[in-house]
């Protein structure tokens, strides 16, 4: 047969036995075959060369921009967070050298597996050197007795990470009956008769403020337009400022609504003594107060619509035993940048789901504050205003509840305020909140013991509303989560289960975010912010629990003046200068023409904000980190993912690149 024939044989053939091709190109053709398929290997290897270079390439160009970035955030950083002392405390000094000890750690640790030491080495004579006999005599000794110790806390964290769930998930399944029922409170009785005025009851309007003059004209003309008698209402506007400034264009924006007829005067404090609660107290204090029946207090951001007391003021006729009527908070910028966004889920969790099923089941919650009508005789009742702790909202409805007042939560009346844009004023804002309960809980668990009030009240005062949301929350958070897991990695003999840093935090993240569905995409930058701040709740909660630091101080949150969701990107243009100027021209007052004075006096160039880095935040990133680069040793998968991320998460809130931004 020749060389260049091909044969093809069929088994079962009746007809065709052998079949014969004598083609001399047969031989050509294998061979261009062979080159092509030889030419088609070299470009698949020279095609994942060129991908695994632009890989290459796209990370080293990650990390030079991120370097510059970092490099450029520190170079205008004009001031470290929590510089003075008194902010850091015992704390940072904690994690820090908790991360010294971490990074040496990750030394020995790295070199012990290059070395391939054997951790399971029993026999002395075989250990080589002074190191390795220090590195075996110290797992020796984790095994024996670190590791039973943190595998003790951290089954104690779990235990009350454990019960914080049950909370949420038995507030969500209230909420859901709420929802699937259409319960919620109904007005008794007939409505006040429109044509004969005298029938509406006296209402006093509060609006606290100090140094606000972003917002204070915004919320005073939302107040003078409130649909309610003129002759029926007054407006205070308590000013506490300490900015000459600041007190004669609020002068003068009551004295412009006074002449349009609104029944509106303006009260200042020299002395601002007791913050918020002394200002309200010395309010309370006038004659005229006698003549109200209700008082409802708005904050300077606060701008409720025209009907606002039409809606809550009537829940009071025909029950006598309803002390507080409380409205939801509206957000005017939810969707301003990334922190707005992550605090929006927090506060619709609140509102609709604590606020709302503990306002309809048990007739009590903690009072916000502000977009609430409280009955005179109640807050009289109850002792009134306090100075004693920096939540005087909290501590009155307290002793309220104590004295046998009911509230009211009205989820369907909402009213217009901000939330904080930087980074900076919302850790102020939330050291505030997270210190002062645990003040409160200090001074009047005593009358709460005391009370003549029922056990299953004093029980849900003092286990559901102070310890577990208040107490357990930050101290788990933090405790489990940026201190017992990245210990973990050091020793793993304590390894925490999966289902702790997975499963349940992101099914009670889904569960936090059902209110507001619209955020669902930010699921997991609002899983990682939540425990990035456990260090700001824990530290003040410790601070307030034990009188530390800044646990008594009270800093007003930084407002920006936006009045609708239409202009989120307009910085309080409504009290511009030129408009000020053109508006005091206009009324040619003694007070208008020394507001124009000082304005031009105060004429000065624009200074940019600088940047501040948080050394808390800073010293947790670096802990992190260093724990995913030790759990890439033990390959401990979800672990090193969360640390990681975790880590990421702080860092960029230690750096404040979060929230508002800088140009």
């Amino acid at each position: 047969m020749a060389p260049s024939s091909v044969v093809v044989t069929i088994e079962k053939a009746s007809n065709i036995s052998l079949i014969e091709i004598n083609d001399s190109k047969s031989s050509v053709f294998q061979e261009k075959q062979k080159a092509a398929s030889t030419r088609q290997v070299t470009w698949f290897f020279l095609l994942r060369v060129q991908r695994l270079f632009s890989c290459i390439s796209w990370l080293a160009s990650c990390f030079k921009s991120g370097f510059s970035l970092i490099k450029k955030r520190v170079a205008l950083s004009g001031d470290v967070g929590e510089e003075d002392p008194k902010y850091r405390g015992r704390l940072y000094s904690f994690i820090r050298v908790f991360l010294a000890v971490s990074v040496v750690a990750l030394v020995i640790e790295v070199t012990a597996y290059f070395q391939r030491w054997d951790l399971k080495l029993i026999h002395p004579w075989e250990v080589q050197g002074l190191v390795q006999f220090s590195y075996m005599s110290w797992i020796s000794f984790r095994v024996n007795y670190v590791a039973p110790a943190i595998m003790m806390l951290s089954k104690f964290c779990i235990v009350l990470f454990m019960i914080q769930s049950v909370d949420r998930l038995a507030l969500g399944i209230g909420c859901f009956l709420i929802k699937c029922k259409k319960l919620k409170p109904e007005i008794k009785g007939e409505a006040y008769d429109v044509e004969d005025c005298s029938s509406f009851p006296m209402v006093l309007v509060q609006i606290p403020m100090c140094n606000e003059k972003e917002v204070f004209a915004t919320s005073i003309s939302a107040a003078c337009q409130l649909d309610w008698p003129k002759d029926r209402f007054l407006i205070q506007v308590l000013d506490d400022s300490d900015d000459s400034l600041c007190q004669l264009l609020i002068k003068n924006e009551v004295s412009s609504w006074k002449e349009k007829g609104v029944n509106i005067i303006y009260r200042h404090r020299f002395i601002r003594t007791g913050y918020k609660a002394g200002n309200l107290k010395s309010a309370m204090s006038c004659d005229y107060v006698k003549d109200y029946e209700f008082v409802a207090i708005f904050d300077a951001d606060f701008q409720p619509n025209p009907d606002y007391l039409k809606l809550t003021v009537p829940h009071f006729k025909g029950n006598p035993d309803i002390g507080l009527v409380q409205a939801r908070w509206s957000f005017v910028n939810k969707e301003e940048n990334l922190l707005t966004r992550l605090q929006n889920i927090n506060l619709c969790f609140h509102f609709e789901v604590e606020q709302q099923v503990n306002g309809y089941f048990l007739n009590f919650f903690g009072f916000n504050g502000t977009a609430g009508v409280w009955r005179i005789k109640a807050l009289e009742e109850s002792g009134g205003w306090l100075e004693r702790t920096t939540v005087e909202d909290m501590d009155i409805a307290v002793r309220a509840h104590l004295n046998g007042w009911k509230f009211i939560y009205l989820n369907d009346v909402k009213v217009l305020c901000e939330l904080p844009e930087s980074y900076e004023a919302y850790k102020k804002q939330q050291h505030r909140w997270h210190s002062g309960p645990m003040q409160l809980f200090r001074v009047c668990l005593p009358a709460v013991l005391s009370s003549k009030i029922s056990k299953w009240k004093k029980a849900n005062l003092i286990l559901l509303f102070f310890l577990l949301r208040k107490l357990i929350l930050p101290f788990y958070s933090f405790t489990l989560f940026c201190i017992i897991l990245p210990l973990t990695m050091f020793i793993p003999e304590a390894e925490l289960p999966v289902w702790v840093i997975c499963y349940v935090p992101i099914t009670m993240s889904i569960l936090n975010i059902l209110p507001s569905p619209k955020s669902f995409p930010f699921l997991m930058p609002y899983l990682l912010f939540e425990n990035t701040m456990s260090v700001t709740k824990f530290n003040a909660m410790i601070s307030g629990l034990f009188q530390l630091g800044s646990s008594y101080e009270w800093i007003v949150t930084k407002k920006t003046g936006r009045s609708s969701e239409s202009d989120l990107f307009a910085l309080g243009e409504r009290e511009s200068k030129t408009l000020s100027e053109e508006k005091i021209q206009r009324r040619l007052s003694e007070s208008g023409l020394e507001m124009l004075g000082k304005l031009k006096e105060q004429e000065a160039p624009v200074v940019k904000k600088k940047n501040r880095l948080y050394r808390k935040e800073l010293a947790l990133a670096s802990l992190l980190l260093t724990a995913a680069a030790r759990s890439l040793l033990s390959a401990h998968g979800i672990h090193f993912y969360y640390l990681l991320f975790q880590g990421l998460s702080f860092l960029v809130v230690g750096l404040d690149l979060i929230g508002e931004q800088v140009s």
